[in-house]
Order: C-alpha cells, then sequence, then structure tokens
C-alpha cells in the first residue's frame, strides 16, 4: 500500500485551458520542484488533507496525512458527474508512482509543469488530458536553465497528443515574459500538443497588456490553435 500527502481534495469545475466549465474532482498534491515568482497556491506539506464532501458547501472535513491510494480512490469515485479528475498541485509528477495505483471511475487529466520527464514516462499511459505548463522563469530562479528547457520539451514529446490522450500546452504570461522565449519553446514543442493557451497572470500588477497578448496569438495562429483564456473561476469565487 503506498501513501502520500494531499493538502485538498474537492469538486468543482476546471478554470483553465481547453476544458473551462468541465466538473473535476480536484487533488492537490503538495511538494513542488520549482519556485515561480506568480505563484499562488501553497505548496508545503500539511498535517491534514481537507476534504469537501459535498460540492460548493465550503464544509471540510480533515483527513490525517498521508493517504492511501485506496482512500483517496474512493474519496474521488464518492463524486457524481465527472468530466474527469484533475491531478494538481503543487507538482503531481514528484508522486507518479503514487498516481499509477489509483483506480478511478473518470479518467485522469494532468496539471505538471513539464520538467519531469522521467516521471513523466511512469505515468504516460495512466492519464487522458494532459495541461503542460511551460515556465519561462527568470534564470535566477533556475539551477540549469537550459536543462530546464530540455527537460520541458522531453515531457511533452513523452505525453504528446495522440488518440487516446490529449495534450495541450499553457503559458502564463506576464508583462515581463519575453516574447523570444515563448517563440522558442513553441516552436519546439508545437508537433506534441492540440492548441496552445496563453493565459495572463491573474495578480493585476504583473498582468500583460492585451496588446501584446493579441499580438502573440496572431503569431502562433498559423502555427497552433492558440488561445487567450484567463483564470475563469476566480472570476465566480469558485475554488
Amino acid at each position: 500500500m503506498m501513501q502520500t500527502s494531499l493538502s485538498e481534495v474537492f469538486c468543482s469545475v476546471q478554470g483553465e485551458g481547453p476544458y473551462v466549465g468541465c466538473r473535476q474532482a480536484f487533488v492537490r498534491f503538495t511538494g513542488c520542484n520549482l519556485k515561480c515568482n506568480y505563484c499562488d497556491t501553497p505548496v508545503e506539506t500539511t498535517k491534514v488533507c481537507k476534504f469537501e464532501a459535498v460540492p460548493g458547501s465550503d464544509e471540510f472535513q480533515e483527513l490525517e496525512n498521508p493517504l492511501s491510494s485506496e482512500k483517496v480512490s474512493e474519496i474521488i469515485n464518492s463524486y457524481s458527474g465527472l468530466h474527469s479528475v484533475s491531478l494538481t498541485g503543487g507538482e503531481p509528477l514528484m508522486n507518479a508512482d503514487f498516481i499509477n495505483l489509483l483506480e478511478t471511475e473518470a479518467p485522469l487529466y494532468l496539471e505538471s509543469n513539464m520538467t519531469l520527464p522521467r516521471m513523466a514516462k511512469k505515468v504516460k499511459d495512466k492519464v487522458s488530458y494532459v495541461s503542460g505548463d511551460v515556465k519561462l522563469l527568470p534564470p535566477e530562479l533556475l539551477e540549469d536553465p537550459e536543462l530546464h528547457l530540455e527537460s520541458t520539451i522531453e515531457c511533452f514529446r513523452t505525453l504528446k497528443v495522440t488518440k487516446d490522450r490529449d495534450c495541450f500546452c499553457k503559458i502564463v504570461v506576464t508583462k515581463d515574459t519575453p516574447e523570444d522565449d515563448i517563440e522558442g519553446v513553441v516552436g519546439a514543442i508545437s508537433g506534441y500538443i492540440s492548441c496552445l493557451i496563453l493565459q495572463p497572470v491573474t495578480q493585476k500588477s504583473m498582468q500583460p497588456k492585451p496588446g501584446f497578448l493579441l499580438k502573440l496569438q496572431e503569431s502562433f495562429l498559423n502555427e497552433i490553435d492558440t488561445r487567450i483564456i484567463p483564470q475563469t473561476h476566480k472570476m465566480w469565487g469558485c475554488l
């Protein structure tokens, strides 16, 4: 029996990317291998996992960590009408072996920073949807910027779109995001994804101008289906 620590499990709707509005169970793992300057999610390990049994009730039970794969599967399957099960974090690929033990009625939807290719190979046949981020971080936040890019490309190659799996790319864009960096990485992964999502950062002080986003979108449209989609769940106060 394998166990891991989770920060929360709840049922809501996907708020980002092409599956906006789809009903999902969310399984939030703790821990992350990156430190993004715009991250809005606590990743520290906690003593308890918060579990919302009734969707939207804002009433949470506290389950003692760590939790077994059997218990997490049971919790997930207690929800009805699911499109998929979002594995999020933190970085869920740090728990690849645990993910492979999950037995859920709804398909798995991986939300990843796409920097752990060895772990990606472990789950490539387990997940049906991949929301892959490209983290365009300042070099000072990375130990090896070149390896970071190589690992990202390898993850997309491993988890690429197939007849049985959708894989799309999401890039959080800030006012300081270099256009050249986006163009370089999109060119390297465009053959592995179904679409590109440009997501303006939610923090107002860091948001790019609309003209910049529209210019970026236009530059990619001949190469890949490119959409501008913000974090919609925060617009209506949803988890």
